[in-house]
């Protein structure tokens, strides 16, 4: 998997379907078959990327096909 934000494989699995670049601090999450992008604030809180970034690229299960095993 990488990163939809800076294109990073340093991805850290932080919960169930929850995941994290070291790089450049965004956030991820799994749901119905979709990644959600948050960036996290320096209060803790987060804030939705999804927005900026199209469906299509946003597609797990696009994202799956194009890791290498």
């Amino acid at each position: 998997m990488k990163c939809l934000n800076c294109n990073s494989k340093n991805i850290g699995k932080i919960g169930k379907q929850h995941y994290y670049c070291w790089d450049c601090c965004i956030e991820f999450t799994v749901h119905a078959e979709k990644l959600d992008l948050y960036q996290v604030e320096k209060d803790g809180t987060v804030s939705s990327l999804n927005d900026l970034f199209i469906e299509e690229i946003r597609n797990y299960a696009d994202q799956q096909a194009m890791s290498p095993a």
